[in-house]
This record gives structure tokens, sequence and C-alpha cells, in this order.
């Protein structure tokens, strides 16, 4: 049996309508995630070691710049370019592409958006090199999609912010080449009594400033995950990122343009599984016959594709619109929903399609089992996806 092991032909991005310049970039990302990454994550992964030398690699890249401005050390790309760097790197592992994801969608994107001038000098070209990693701290201990019931606290004492209180599961905040953590912190009370929520940039060697349990986690156990803990923590009072007041309204944009990088990255797990069961399917044999002869096998394969496909379209049309400047917030719920769902069932029939040796961790397909359920939790669970799309068509929230 022979089996086309790259489902993303050449004819099927046409038909997307990749310009030739994002197509380069995918092609590029390709060969980097099947020739440097691919080979030797799994050591990383079974370890729990961060790939220092792969994140170094993508910085020389310039992937952690791509949709920054040149001004800022970045590549002068857009959003829809970084999607298409996570899509290919998360077909080969997930870890590396969630290391890429939150160092530019939640370490570098809130000070791009929101920052000072002097803020955007001062940390954005070592963020777009690579060299160094932000991490954003919303999630607490008591409160993941309730994130406004936030209770770490920044009290504005001469000139200075004191923040006290801990964030959680807080992605690339413990590597050596951290530098800085933005938190949402309530800064006081608005007038109707809701308490205000403002974002405050803190870099790490900050004295009050510490790392609380590293996690111990079901996937994604190449990428960094910390507790985040702060002790009347002082930091200047020009380091308030955006207005005050408004940190969490400014964070929940930025969710909504994270949604739609998690959906590509779901998508390359997602088609990860499928060029995976393409290549067991033309080897394994079973009765005589190699397995991809077996129609379960051709069907569960051809739902795998189907599923991809169908959540790398949606992905495309929030992207669009969101470079378009169009409303896209009802489209990227959709798109993370559908492809988080499709990564999901996609490895559960990946490691079904390899049976035994899919529970095995020397195959990929064990590892992107572990690691496609935190897609339907991370940067807003499937469940609030759906009560945004649901509000979007008009219904009472």
């Amino acid at each position: 049996m022979t089996a086309d092991t790259t489902p993303a032909t050449a004819a099927t991005r046409a038909a997307h309508g990749l310009s030739p310049e994002h197509e380069e970039l995918r092609r590029t990302v390709e060969a980097f995630a099947r020739e440097e990454v691919a080979p030797v994550i799994g050591d990383f992964y079974e370890r729990g070691a961060f790939p220092y030398g792969i994140v170094a690699k993508m910085g020389r890249m310039g992937l952690f710049g791509l949709p920054f401005p040149e001004e800022y050390g970045g590549m002068g790309g857009d959003y829809f370019a970084l999607c298409l760097a996570l899509e290919e790197l998360a077909r080969a592992d997930s870890s590396v592409s969630i290391t890429l994801e939150a160092g530019v969608s939640l370490g570098a994107m809130p000070i791009y958006r929101f920052g000072s001038s002097e803020q955007k000098r001062t940390w954005l070209p070592r963020l777009c090199s690579g060299e160094a990693l932000g991490a954003f701290g919303l999630t607490e201990p008591g409160g993941g999609s309730d994130a406004g019931g936030t209770r770490t606290t920044a009290r504005l004492v001469d000139g200075e912010w004191v923040v006290n209180g801990t964030k959680s599961f807080i992605t690339n905040s413990g590597t050596d080449i951290t530098e800085l953590v933005t938190v949402t912190a309530v800064t006081g009370e608005r007038p109707d009594g809701r308490p205000e929520i403002s974002a405050i940039l803190v870099p790490v060697d900050t004295p009050g400033f510490s790392l609380g349990q590293k996690y111990s986690k079901v996937g994604w156990s190449a990428s960094d995950t910390n507790e985040l803990v702060f002790d009347d923590c002082r930091v200047p009072e020009t380091n308030l990122v955006g207005e005050r007041g408004r940190g969490y309204a400014q964070f929940l944009q930025i969710l909504d343009e994270g949604r739609i990088a998690i959906a590509a990255l779901s998508v390359g797990l997602a088609q990860g599984c499928v060029d995976e069961s393409l290549r067991y399917a033309a080897q394994r044999e079973a009765f005589g016959k190699h397995i991809g002869q077996y129609q379960a096998i051709q069907f569960k394969i051809a739902d795998m594709e189907a599923r991809a496909h169908t959540a790398r379209l949606a992905y495309y049309d929030a992207a669009s619109r969101m470079l378009a400047g169009e409303p896209f917030k009802k489209q990227a719920a959709i798109a993370k929903l559908v492809a988080s769902n499709a990564a999901m069932d996609n490895s559960r029939d990946a490691t079904q399609i390899f049976g035994g040796y899919g529970f095995m961790n020397e195959y990929p397909v064990g590892r992107f089992y572990r690691d496609a359920k935190i897609l339907e939790i991370g940067e807003g669970t499937s469940e609030v996806q759906r009560m945004l799309i649901a509000r979007e068509l008009g219904l009472p929230a």
C-alpha cells in the first residue's frame, strides 16, 4: 500500500488561498518541525525538560517576531503567519507550539497592543528575537473561567505598585530566559462597586516575585508551567500596561486573538494524527494485509482528515476577518471549539489505530493524546466558547 503522508498538498493549500509568502513560511516551518523537532522532542517530553536549543533556533528563524513590526525587531508579518507556524509545529509537537503561542500571544502581544512607547522599546526587541520570553498571569487558584474574580491586588504607594497574590498555570513563566510577566490585579473599586482590574508588568528579577510549584502535567510536558507568587512585590507606577482599570477588558481582546492561535495549534495536532496514522497504516500488517486496506481503518482516517480540514477552514476564516478589521469574536470561538474537538477526537482515533503501540510513549500519537485534552480547557474552555457563540447570536447572557 502507498499513502500520501503529507495531506496538506500544494493543491489543497492553493485552494485555501495562501499567498506565496505565507506558503513559503509554511513550508519552512514544516521542514523545521519535521527535521529539527520531531526526531528529538520525545526525549525532552519524557524528561519534562524545556527544549532551549529548539526555542533558540525558532528565535533565529524569526518565529517569535512574526506578527510584529520591524521597528521592534519583528518580521513585519501578520497574525495569520503566526497561526500557520503554530499549525506546522504542532503537527510534530504541541509543547514547542504552545511555547511559541504563549510567547507571542500572551507574552509580547499585550505590550505591543497596549504598552507605552517606552515599554515597547524596552521589551519587544528581545521578545521578538526569542532571546527572552514573557508570560501573562491571569488565572488564579480560585478562578479560571471566572477571571473577573481576581484576588491579586496592586496598591499604589509612593509611585510604586505593591503587588500581592498568586497566579496559577502560567506558561513560559519559569524558564532561564523568562524576563517578565504581566499580571492582572485589583487596583481599586469602580463606581458601580465592582473591582477595578489593571495589568501590571513585573520583571522576574523584582524582589517579592517568586515561582511557586512547577506543575506535573498530563501533557505539554516539554513546555514550562508554574505558579507565581507576589509578596509585597514593588514595581514603578510606569509599569502599568494600558489604561488603569482596563486590564481585564484588554486581556479579553488578547484572548479573542489567542483563540485563533490555539485553533491553529489544535489543527496541527489533528493533522499530525492523520500523518502518523497514514504512515502506520501503510506499514502495519494484520491478517496478511496492511491495515490501511481495511475499510474500518480507511473510514476512521477519512473522518480524521475531514475534521482537520473543517477546523482549518474555521481558523482561516476567523483570521481573515481579524486581519480585515471585521468583527471576529464569534468566528474565533467557533474555530477554537471546532479545532479543539477535532484534536481530541483525532488523537483518540489515532491511538486506536495504533492499538497497543498507541499506548507506548515511543510513538507520537500517545503524546498527541496526552496533549489534546488541554486544548478543550486552555484560553477558554469549550463551555465558554459555546457561551460566547450563544451571546453573539443574541441569546441572553
